[in-house]
C-alpha cells in the first residue's frame, strides 16, 4: 500500500503510520532499527527496493530523505512525503521525505519525529556522501554510517578522504564487497605449508576502490609489502582482477578472468575454478547491518593498511584517470 501526502508536515506524517496501523493492522513492533537512507530522487528506487530486500532478514522502518536533483532552485518550502507499507515495503515501513526550499535544511530535524523509539539509527548514502559522514547532520544521530566509495567520482581519492574522516562506526561498501575473497584467500593460507608470504600483488580497476583496501588488509595481516595496480575499464572489467602471494616454495594466483568466477593456482595443487561473484547492494546492505558496532578492522584498513600499499596506474589502452 502506498499513501500519498503533498506539503505535508512531518508530525502529519507520524499521525498517519499510526491511522495506517489502527486501520490496517499493520504494526511496528519487531523493527529492530531506522535506517535512514540520503539520496537523489533518481537514486531512490534503487536504495529501496536493496533497503526492502534487506528488510526480510532485518524488519526495520525505512526513511527516505530525498533531494531535488535537477538543478533548478527551489523557493517554496514543502514537504511532500509517501509511505510505503505492506507489499510495497517487504518487511519494513518506508517513509519517503521530499523537502524543498527551507524545508531541507535542516535534514536532522526533518527525521527526528519519525525515528523508532529506543532503536538503532543507520545512516546510508548511496551515491554523494559527506565530507566528514560523522558530523553530517544525518551522521550524528547514527550508530552507524554506510558510504560507498566506488560512487563518488574519484573513488581512489574518496577513500583517502574517508581515511582522513573516520570515526568509529564509519562503513564503506568498498570493505564490504571483499567479504568473499577475504574468506578464499583466509581459506587457502589456511592450508599447510604455513609458508610466509613476502610480496602480495592485487590489481582491479580504477573503478574498484575495494582492490586498494583488499591491498591494504593483506600487507597488514601478512605482514608483507604490497603493490595494487589499477587498470582500465575495457571490455567492461569492473572491480578486483586478482591477487598474487609470493611465498618461498611458489606463487598463488586468484584470478577472476570471467564474470563471477575465479581460478586458483598453487603449487604443487590442481587448478580449481571457484565461484567468486561481485556482490549485490542488497547483499552488501543487509551485511552492514548485522553489525550495529563499530568495524573496528575496517577502520584499522582504512586509517592504517593505506599507507602499506604502493599504488601505480597500468598504462592500459582506455585507461581513464
Amino acid at each position: 500500500m502506498i499513501v500519498e501526502l503533498p506539503d505535508t508536515t512531518t508530525s502529519q506524517v507520524s499521525k498517519t503510520l499510526v491511522k495506517i496501523r489502527e486501520e490496517g493492522g499493520v504494526v511496528a513492533l519487531g523493527r529492530v532499527l531506522t535506517l535512514i537512507i540520503d539520496t537523489t530522487h533518481d537514486g531512490e528506487e534503487e536504495a529501496i527496493e536493496a533497503a526492502n530486500d534487506a528488510s526480510r532478514e532485518h524488519p526495520m522502518r525505512v526513511i527516505v530523505v530525498s533531494e531535488d536533483d535537477d538543478g533548478s532552485p527551489a523557493t517554496e518550502s514543502r514537504i511532500d512525503a509517501e509511505i510505503r507499507v505492506g507489499g510495497d515495503a517487504g518487511a519494513s515501513e518506508v517513509i519517503i521525505l521530499r523537502a524543498r526550499g527551507d524545508a531541507a535544511d535542516d535534514e536532522q530535524s526533518l527525521v527526528m519525529g519519525l525515528l523508532l523509539p529506543d532503536a538503532p539509527v543507520v545512516t546510508w548514502w548511496p551515491g554523494a556522501a559527506p565530507e566528514v559522514p560523522g558530523d553530517s547532520p544525518l551522521g550524528r544521530i547514527a550508530q552507524r554510517r554506510i558510504t560507498d566509495a566506488s560512487t563518488q567520482p574519484d573513488p581512489q581519492d574518496a577513500l583517502d578522504r574517508l581515511a582522513a574522516s573516520y570515526r568509529p562506526g564509519d562503513a564503506d561498501f568498498a570493505w564490504t564487497r571483499l567479504t568473499l575473497w577475504r574468506a578464499q584467500l583466509a581459506a587457502v593460507l589456511d592450508q599447510p605449508p604455513y609458508d610466509p608470504v613476502t610480496a602480495v600483488s592485487v590489481t582491479g580497476a580504477v573503478d574498484s576502490p575495494s582492490t586498494t583496501l583488499l591491498a591494504a588488509w593483506l600487507s597488514m595481516q601478512l605482514g608483507a609489502p604490497a603493490d595494487c595496480t589499477l587498470t582500465g575499464l575495457e571490455h567492461g572489467s569492473h572491480g578486483i582482477h586478482g591477487v598474487h602471494l609470493v611465498r618461498p616454495n611458489g606463487r598463488i594466483e586468484l584470478v577472476r578472468d570471467q564474470p563471477g568466477v575465479a581460478t586458483l593456482r598453487q603449487p604443487g595443487q590442481p587448478v580449481h575454478d571457484l565461484a567468486l561473484p561481485r556482490r549485490s547492494l542488497r547483499d552488501c546492505l543487509a551485511d552492514e547491518l548485522r553489525r550495529l558496532d563499530p568495524d573496528e578492522l575496517y577502520g584499522e584498513v582504512i586509517t592504517r593498511g593505506l599507507a602499506l600499499v604502493s599504488q601505480r596506474a597500468a598504462n592500459d589502452e582506455g585507461a581513464t584517470a
